[in-house]
């Protein structure tokens, strides 16, 4: 699967469990991490782990595994590393506390308007 349909794919699983306010960037011009970055929020640390749980669950079906999960346990800030695409799902205060979109200001924001709340 090509890392952009793979970014679709991922933006669609965050919206069906009502992610909120879901980003896509396009930052591999500027790190060697990850070509993308895909962000999103759930309202509670139950919805940020419904959120995770759906991406793994949907990307599995596909034979698509991530190489790390990191803060499943807190569930208050969920990154699913997918090598090409890395997923960060935060709580609503987490997200706004580490506004992790200012910091990658410079990367290109990709269009998601397939999505309901586009």
């Amino acid at each position: 699967m090509q890392s952009v349909d793979k970014l679709k794919l991922i933006a669609k699983c965050l919206d069906d469990k009502k992610g909120k306010k879901i980003v896509a960037l396009e930052v591999g011009q500027l790190t060697s991490i990850s070509d993308y970055f895909v962000i999103a929020s759930g309202g509670s640390q139950t919805q940020v782990k419904a959120l995770a749980d759906n991406v793994t669950d949907k990307l599995a079906e596909q034979g698509i595994m991530p190489v790390h999960i990191e803060g499943y346990g807190g569930g208050s800030w969920i990154l699913l590393d997918y090598s090409d695409i890395v997923v960060h799902i935060f709580t609503d205060e987490m997200r706004e506390f580490y506004d992790i979109e200012r910091l990658w200001t410079d990367a290109k924001e990709i269009t998601l308007d397939f999505l309901d709340d586009a």
